[in-house]
């Protein structure tokens, strides 16, 4: 390649990356997951388009691996522990057995309407049984739930990768008949893997953060580097040790994220931007691959295997695996409708490709087409299903992210709180928040103009506010105001 080609390969890559960030702008305001938009750059780059060759599966795959640990690592450092705490062990049975039952059901649909080989049914239900931690931490972060549902999304979509892909390469094995063993021993060999994926990522994360803690390193600037660099690590820890890598690399980067480490808003915007590259690479990429020809084909099998896995398997997995957590029917009806899928099907398609099993290729095409239609239709459903189930609160409070490291030092956080048109924050003056000790008003957005606030200062419908916090009290500081927009300014008076 000469210097002339290079620059105009750089060219075209900083034109992809400019569009890409302007349809994150053109998805928020559709509810849109962004992939859709990256999808259809690579389209419109590839064969059908421009005419860019891409073909090598082999190469999609290794290159899908390492950006899905990316956007791993990315939703791991960005999760907080207190948010998934309480729905941990629901998310990791929904992540296990639920994607047992949803393998079994699609599995069983697909070889009574598409009359394919049980092996290769089930080979279709294990690569979209997969929720996509890409497409879910997108979406959340526009919709606005409860912090046990959005905290049961993160770490179910965070937990999931790692059983689906051992049940993809097993099945891919058996599909291609280059193994005959009994399902005991691919169950117990997923156990052992996940088992030490756990082992290792906790480790791993452990002693990273002990060590940095611990080290004076000489730019701010290293510490965000040195995190990734650890998760990526804990990725390839596990996989030399044959255990699960992505379980690893969420596990690891959970426990960074939420470890008191210098410098932690920076470390979590390097890493929201390592997982926005990352995503739009991929998706450009897998479109790239695709091939629109014939893609058209694959419409009506992609349209039956998807309405069996949104309308059969998914409720199936949700209310089979959640049976025994007493969950809220509420609950229970959004995260059967709230199962998107994205990047991570459609990585794991190649798997079977790059193994040559038959009938591969119109796999791939079912499960790519099954990703765009569904998701153009789940997704913007997202907000007003659960505005109808009545999960979004009034007054829905978000950190921002703030490049100030004194901010880590001194163990504060800053909450911007949305005053919605139904909240009761409306009319309630500052003093009457009665916000715990150490929490204040600290600034409000109104009407294009911003002010500090002085006590008297009534709140009104569509404010924005910025509520400086210790980070001991920011979850009471939450609940006080959560419990204001419901029930006004007298809420809670006995008890404060």
């Amino acid at each position: 390649m000469t210097l002339e080609e290079f620059s105009r390969v750089l060219l075209l890559c900083s034109g992809v990356l400019l569009l890409a960030v302007l349809a994150v702008r053109l998805s928020a305001r559709t509810g849109l997951p962004s992939l859709l938009l990256y999808l259809a750059l690579g389209l419109v780059l590839g064969e059908g388009g421009l005419g860019i060759p891409f073909d090598d599966a082999g190469i999609a795959q290794v290159l899908g691996y390492g950006a899905l640990v990316l956007i791993l690592a990315e939703g791991g450092l960005t999760t907080r522990w207190d948010a998934v705490r309480g729905v941990l062990a629901p998310a990791a049975v929904l992540a296990t057995v639920g994607t047992a039952v949803s393998i079994g059901v699609v599995g069983a649909g697909a070889h009574l309407l598409l009359g394919t080989s049980w092996p290769v049914s089930f080979l279709i239900g294990a690569v979209v049984s997969s929720t996509d931690a890409a497409a879910v931490f997108s979406v959340l972060r526009s919709v606005p739930l409860p912090g046990r549902l959005s905290g049961l999304l993160e770490a179910e979509s965070g937990l999931n990768d790692a059983p689906v892909v051992i049940a993809v390469l097993a099945l891919t094995d058996v599909a291609a008949g280059h193994s005959d063993h009994a399902w005991w021993f691919y169950a117990g060999e997923a156990v052992l893997e996940l088992a030490f994926g756990t082992v290792v990522g906790v480790g791993v994360g452990a002693a990273g953060a002990f060590l940095l803690r611990r080290s004076a390193l000489p730019s701010s600037g290293l510490y965000p580097v040195a995190v990734l660099a650890l998760a990526v690590g804990a990725f390839a820890v596990a996989d030399v040790l044959h255990a699960s890598g992505f379980l690893a690399t969420y596990l690891c980067a959970l426990v960074l994220g939420n470890a008191r480490l210098p410098h932690r808003h920076a470390t979590r915007g390097f890493a929201e931007a390592s997982g926005w590259l990352a995503q739009i690479g991929l998706f450009v990429m897998l479109g790239l691959l695709a091939s629109p020809g014939r893609l058209p084909s694959a419409l009506l099998d992609a349209l039956l295997v998807g309405l069996v896995l949104t309308l059969f398997a998914r409720p199936a997995s949700v209310l089979v695996s959640l049976a025994g957590f007493a969950l809220p029917r509420a609950d229970l009806l959004f995260l059967s409708w709230a199962g998107l899928r994205g990047a991570v099907p459609v990585v794991l398609a190649t798997v079977p490709v790059v193994a040559g099993v038959g009938g591969s290729q119109r796999l791939f095409d079912l499960v790519l087409v099954l990703v765009v239609l569904f998701t153009l239709v789940q997704a913007p459903a997202l907000a007003p299903l659960a505005r109808r189930l009545g999960l979004i609160s009034a007054a829905p409070t978000q950190e921002l992210d703030v490049e100030v490291s004194p901010l880590g030092t001194l163990s504060a956080d800053v909450v911007r709180v949305r005053v919605g048109a139904g909240s009761r924050l409306h009319g309630v003056e500052v003093f009457e928040l009665r916000l715990p000790r150490g929490a204040n008003v600290s600034l409000v957005a109104r009407d294009g103009s911003t002010f500090v606030p002085q006590p008297r200062t009534v709140l009104r419908h569509g404010d924005d506010l910025l509520v400086v916090t210790s980070t001991a009290e920011r979850r009471a500081v939450e609940e006080r105001l959560q419990a204001i927009s419901r029930g006004g300014k007298l809420a809670g008076w006995r008890d404060a």
